[in-house]
């Protein structure tokens, strides 16, 4: 009895032994790109106490990295210059092998629902010649991961997803915001782009932060147990724990970002907390201060009216913060949509026009691309000359202009009793003219200062943020 036991267990040893072998996470898989020219890190899971072997094709080179006793490991490898396809073998005893492996650009592209929206839309908002753009992107050089959606009360160490390559079917369930940065990149770069998805619509910012980071911000409530996970999407902590926490460390270029719409009503502390959230990111990657592009969100009417027909609130304010965050943080860059909204739509159907600023900031800033204009100008002041206010603006080397036109439909002037109203604006030189009839001694002015306004002032073809110059 005693040998068929002692049999039992040897066997019982083996066989768990052999089911030990190198495991990685989801996006170190077949299909996937890696940043090129790097020393980009791998980490998985083995048998504890045992070496891993790591083969990479480009090179024929062995790396050797020991389990832990928690059968962890983390190693970085040396990448060559764009190219491929490659393969890395691990063994540890029993190889595992990824295939068709490219080297290039890798960004992460997080958020809310203006990022998450695929190129098919939402069920009776679609995006602007999706079907088109789909048909046409069959590109094996694009390679695109979605971070299924996963909420958590502690942090994971890997997600569910699989590479895919670009073409009509993986792009029209994958980030229409996202697939348009990465085609212009691309196009322009002539090399591997990989695109990783982690957004979740109406998502808010404190979610993808740290309880850490979020001690600055008393009135984001952390959960102090599962049970207090209010909101799968909203609860501070939780889509940093479920989709962020697993990809930190991976190598990779930068990150693109859209939200802030369900920050609107909570606007006065998210320029802070932002760029908190991207320090900490920062922080965390230990990849120093990796370049990072976000839109600011388009203008919508919320529809948040008082009996007596006042606005609750004011997503201008929300702006605002995302405007001055880009002025607080380095290598950063912002992508205005004051042309791009929809009045009755929180979801515009221009992301083609999201996409291709956001990559037309990392061709300029972070490769260097020259010729072309990628920063919106932005409100640097204003004077008073009697019944006249001129304003002025930084990064407005070949002047405003209003397209089509001369003069601007969305200004407002106020005096000293802070009343507001419509008041004429016209272009003259690199300056804009504003005055009103009903305001002789102005002190205060505004510009697409609401909800909803279809932009109108430009700095060549990217619109000027919508901004104030009072403090009411």
């Amino acid at each position: 009895m005693k040998k068929i036991i002692l049999t039992a267990i040897c066997t019982f040893i083996a066989w768990t032994d052999v089911k030990a072998e190198v495991k990685l996470p989801a996006f170190f898989s077949d299909g996937m790109v890696m940043q090129q020219q790097s020393e980009a890190n791998l980490w998985g899971t083995a048998s504890a106490n045992k070496i891993v072997k790591i083969t990479t094709s480009w090179d024929s080179k062995v790396y050797q990295v020991k389990v832990n006793s928690r059968g962890q490991w983390k190693a970085s490898v040396k990448t060559p210059i764009a190219g491929g396809p490659y393969e890395i073998a691990f063994n540890d005893g029993i190889e595992t092998r990824i295939k068709d492996i490219l080297m290039g650009e890798v960004w992460i592209c997080s958020g809310q629902s203006n990022m998450e929206m695929p190129m098919k839309g939402f069920p009776g908002q679609p995006v602007d010649n999706a079907n088109m753009d789909a048909l046409r992107s069959r590109n094996d050089q694009i390679r695109l991961f979605t971070v299924k959606r996963s909420s958590s009360f502690t942090p994971k160490t890997d997600v569910i997803g699989s590479w895919k390559h670009a073409n009509a079917e993986s792009v029209r369930d994958f980030s229409a915001t996202a697939y348009y940065f990465g085609r212009l990149v691309q196009e322009q770069l002539d090399v591997p782009i990989g695109l990783i998805l982690a957004a979740w619509g109406g998502s808010a910012c404190e979610a993808w932060m740290t309880a850490e980071w979020l001690k600055a911000f008393p009135a984001a409530k952390i959960p102090q147990s599962e049970t207090d996970i209010k909101s799968k999407n909203r609860t501070p902590t939780v889509l940093y724990n479920g989709m962020l926490h697993p990809l930190i460390g991976m190598t990779m270029k930068g990150v693109i970002w859209y939200q802030g719409e369900d920050n609107y009503n909570r606007a006065s502390t998210y320029a802070d907390m932002f760029t908190t959230m991207i320090r900490g990111w920062r922080a965390d990657w230990q990849q120093g201060d990796f370049p990072f592009y976000y839109c600011q969100i388009a203008p919508y009417d919320y529809g948040l009216i008082t009996a007596q027909g006042e606005k609750v609130i004011n997503s201008a304010y929300l702006r605002e913060q995302q405007a001055k965050a880009e002025h607080m943080i380095n290598n950063v860059g912002m992508a205005v949509l004051m042309d791009a909204g929809m009045e009755k739509g929180i979801h515009p159907s221009q992301k083609r026009v999201a996409g291709e600023r956001l990559a037309r900031l990392a061709l300029v800033k972070t490769y260097g691309f020259k010729g072309i204009t990628a920063e919106s100008p932005y409100f640097s002041g204003m004077s008073v000359s009697n019944d006249t206010v001129t304003v002025s603006f930084d990064r407005d080397k070949m002047w405003i202009n209003c397209k089509d036109k001369f003069e601007s439909e969305n200004f407002q002037l106020a005096g000293e009793d802070k009343v507001f109203y419509p008041a004429k604006a016209w272009l003259e030189r690199s300056k804009v003219k504003v005055k009103c009839d009903k305001v002789p001694h102005p002190v205060a002015v505004r510009y697409g200062f609401e909800n909803y306004v279809a932009g109108d002032l430009f700095g060549e073809d990217l619109p000027v943020s919508s901004f104030r110059s009072d403090n009411w």
